[in-house]
């Protein structure tokens, strides 16, 4: 049975004491992670604080960033082996704000994703569609390419370890939300496109979460669903108690 994974993207949002403050708010509201895992996404700077607080905890720390090679004239970049070097766990890949406005590609998403596994750190993969490839009905065979591109070259047990966020662009910081039918179809679609590129019983342990507007009044539903798994959430994540609202409906 597939865990539920709630994962908090602060995107740019915090300094660095209210970002240690969120972590002590909630340290005694954090599921165990035996049924449900937390993950919180943070800014570069605050992430040798932040995996300090979580230590002896079940709250895991993530960059929402980072470049695929180990070291190298990259100014500005964070290396996979720094990352690892401080304890970090997880890794977002290719949010769709990178892709829009950072020039992120599929094929850095996949090689970001190798070296992320290279380094024991877990891959949190965004995909997702605009609200014209939806309307235009290329959003299956989109999704398709970004799972296919991201997933090429990976062992099954790696594709097995990926979480999956599906994040629809158009729902992303609006206040649409997908209907809790139209974010698990594209989910069943992202495990029937993992299940052809490996085995069904590889894709049947892939986490794919949904992410796009999400709230504690609305979580709930989503998790309900056959194929969403949890959830990769921004504003909803930036407060501690809105946070602990969604890990409580994450153990329901």
């Amino acid at each position: 049975m597939r865990k539920t994974v709630i994962a908090g993207n602060w995107k740019m949002h915090k300094l660095l004491n209210s970002a240690g403050q969120f972590i002590d708010d909630i340290k005694s509201s954090v599921p165990s992670a035996m049924k449900t895992e937390t993950i919180v996404c943070a800014p570069y700077l605050f992430l040798p604080l932040l995996v300090e607080k979580a230590k002896g905890t079940d709250i895991r720390i993530a960059a929402q960033n980072m470049h695929f090679e180990e070291k190298g004239a990259f100014t500005g970049e964070v290396s996979p082996g720094m990352l690892a070097d401080i304890g970090v766990s997880h890794c977002v890949i290719g949010h769709s704000e990178r892709r829009e406005m950072f020039g992120e590609t599929d094929d850095s998403v996949n090689k970001k994703t190798h070296a992320a596994f290279a380094h024991n750190i877990l891959p949190i993969i965004c995909v997702g569609e605009s609200l014209e490839q939806r309307e235009s009905g290329v959003m299956e065979s989109h999704i398709r390419q970004q799972v296919e591109n991201a997933l090429s070259g990976l062992s099954d047990e790696q594709i097995s370890k990926t979480i999956i966020a599906y994040e629809p662009i158009w729902a992303i910081g609006t206040g649409k939300t997908a209907t809790d039918e139209e974010a698990n179809d594209v989910c069943k679609h992202i495990r029937k496109t993992i299940a052809e590129l490996s085995n069904q019983e590889i894709a049947d342990q892939v986490i794919i979460q949904y992410g796009g507007s999400v709230k504690p009044d609305n979580i709930g539903d989503l998790l309900a669903k056959s194929d969403i798994d949890g959830a990769l959430v921004g504003g909803a994540s930036l407060e501690a108690d809105s946070f602990v609202k969604l890990l409580e409906e994450g153990t329901k």
